[in-house]
Parts: C-alpha cells; sequence; structure tokens
C-alpha cells in the first residue's frame, strides 16, 4: 500500500484507459461487462491505485444493476463521499481517502441491515483471493475467511418479470430504473398506439397515439411488482399532469402502466388507489392503466441515452 497519491501522468502510465478514466475522471464503466459485477470468489477489494483495502466479498450482493454493489465497507475511514450533482439528480460519490480514486456511488435502497447499496466500479478495483491475503500483506483480514467455505452457498438463479412503464421522456425514466436494485435490463420504445412499427419521428408528433415507454426486466425475487410501482414509478415523475411532463407536451409522454398480467393489474390499481390516497400529490392522479401490447424498440442512439450522454436532458428525479 502507498501512501502517496500517483500524479495524473504516472497513473495514465500505471492504469488501463478505463481504469483511468474512471478512477480520474469519474466516468462509469458499462454495466455487465466489468470484472467484478458477477465475481462470487471469497476475498477483499482493494483500491486499484493504493492498495488500500475498501470492501469484502461478505459484504458484495447481487444487485441486479449489474455493477459491484456492497452493504457496507470493509474500511469505513478508506472511504470518503461527498455530494455529486452531475446529473442534475442529488447523488453521494465515493471515493478512496488515500488514493482519490473515484469508485463509484452510495445510495439508500440497499437490503437491511444496513439499507446502503455502494455501487462501485470494477475498473477502481483490485481483488486478492482470501488464500492470498498473507502473501500480498493483508494477513489481518485473512481471519474474515477462515470459517467460511471457499466455495460458498450454491445462487439460485433470477427470476425474471417484465413491467413496462411511461411517464414522460424515457431517457430520464431509463436513468433511473436501470441503477434500482434487482432491474435486470432496461431498454426503451414505443407502445400503446396504432401505427406498426413506428419510429421517433412518428411518435414525436403525438399523432400515433403511443407512449413514449421503458420495458423493465426484474427480479420479482429481489424487487417486487408492487414496490417498483410505488417506491420508484411513482416518485420518478409527475403523475398529475396529464399528456405532459416538464416541459415535454403531448400523449406521448402520458403517465401509463401497461400490465403484462391480471396479477400486475389487480397490483397497479391498489398501488395507484394507495398513493393517491397518500397525500404525495395534491393533485389526481392521471396515470392510465391498460393492458401492454407490443413495444417497438427505439433506436438504438436513445438506448441508455444518459449513460451515454451524462449531460443530457432529463426532468426525472425521485422524489421524497
Amino acid at each position: 500500500m502507498s501512501d502517496r497519491r500517483p500524479s495524473r501522468e504516472e497513473l495514465k502510465k500505471k492504469l488501463t484507459p478505463e481504469q483511468f478514466e474512471v478512477v480520474c475522471n469519474a466516468a462509469t464503466e458499462p454495466p455487465f461487462h466489468n470484472a467484478y459485477w458477477d465475481h462470487h470468489e471469497p476475498g477483499i477489494y482493494v483500491d486499484v491505485v493504493s492498495g488500500e483495502p475498501l470492501f469484502s466479498s461478505l459484504d458484495k450482493f447481487d444487485s441486479g444493476t449489474g455493477w459491484p454493489s456492497f452493504t457496507k465497507p470493509l474500511e469505513p475511514s478508506n472511504i470518503s463521499e461527498k455530494q455529486d450533482l452531475e446529473l442534475g439528480i442529488p447523488r453521494t460519490e465515493v471515493t478512496s481517502t488515500k488514493g482519490g480514486s473515484h469508485l463509484g456511488h452510495v445510495f439508500d435502497d440497499g437490503p437491511e441491515p444496513s439499507g446502503q447499496r455502494y455501487c462501485i466500479n470494477s475498473a477502481s478495483l483490485r481483488f486478492i483471493p482470501a488464500d492470498k491475503l498473507e502473501a500480498e500483506g493483508y494477513g489481518r483480514y485473512a481471519r474474515l475467511f477462515a470459517s467460511r467455505s471457499k466455495a460458498g452457498p450454491a445462487r439460485p438463479e433470477a427470476r425474471r418479470e417484465v413491467a413496462t412503464l411511461a411517464g414522460g421522456c424515457f431517457w430520464g425514466m431509463e436513468e433511473i430504473l436501470r441503477q434500482i436494485p434487482g432491474i435486470l435490463s432496461t431498454r426503451v420504445g414505443y407502445t400503446g398506439g396504432e401505427l406498426p412499427n413506428p419510429k421517433y419521428g412518428d411518435v414525436h408528433t403525438g399523432s400515433t397515439g403511443h407512449a413514449e415507454s421503458v420495458e423493465v426486466t426484474f427480479d420479482p425475487t429481489f424487487i417486487s411488482y408492487e414496490e417498483l410501482l410505488e417506491r420508484y414509478f411513482f416518485r420518478m415523475h409527475d403523475p398529475t399532469t396529464l399528456n405532459r411532463q416538464g416541459n415535454d407536451t403531448g400523449t406521448q409522454y402520458r403517465s401509463a402502466i401497461f400490465y403484462h398480467s391480471e396479477a400486475q393489474r389487480r397490483t397497479a390499481v391498489l398501488v395507484k388507489e394507495r398513493v393517491g390516497k397518500s397525500g404525495r400529490w395534491k393533485r389526481p392522479l392521471t396515470t392510465e392503466i391498460t393492458a401492454a401490447g407490443p413495444l417497438y424498440p427505439a433506436e438504438e442512439y436513445h438506448q441508455n441515452y444518459l449513460e451515454k450522454n451524462p449531460d443530457g436532458y432529463t426532468c426525472h428525479f425521485l422524489r421524497e
């Protein structure tokens, strides 16, 4: 472990281009295409720059986001936090204390008992296997794994359910949805209209009847359909503005839940009624609840738009 923070020039030589962008420029690596998102070997994760211990595999969980997720740091003093307003949504950035490396963000939507989710870039980490801790100079952590099977318990395969939601511009909706624990994948598209195979130019006129929508594949053993609607959907947009969200107006920006089963329909009706009576919103909800039809995928440049264009337009955020 080093107490000296290398210069950017030194780090450019030491790190891969992706590691440098994440560690030094606070970039975000692609979900599901990184070293440790699905990594389950026992051991600890250290800062790729300084080597300071950051997280343990014992606190790692499958959040469904595509990034390594932890419920707590291994050494809290090695983690520094600060507010991040880059996306227009208040977030808490986490960096390593000595190395100054950008690690990722921490959210208050993790599992109990901590309730926290440290969403971390693999590019910021180096993994030390439990059986190499002594040799690598991290022997004091070996006792954490002494009584545990290296193989660990078998993980059940994720179950899958699909939800289709609309609430304004699908860029902002997808950016929030894809980061929720238990979400396996998202794609944006057009549904609820009459024109087959519409393109953005067709839907943008507001004459086709389609809504800009997000198709969400999630693991119902991790997050229920009810929780997805009540905890997230009805908070990430204003469901009281008819055919409007922020500066976007037209039926393509309406609030809608497209249900895929009778069970989803009943849940959507109950949640809408509950939210409507909660006092959270001062006006009646305009959210339509209708059977899902074909979802025509939007053009590729719309998919994960705000991940590719962090400074792009959005009017979505999670309300208290």
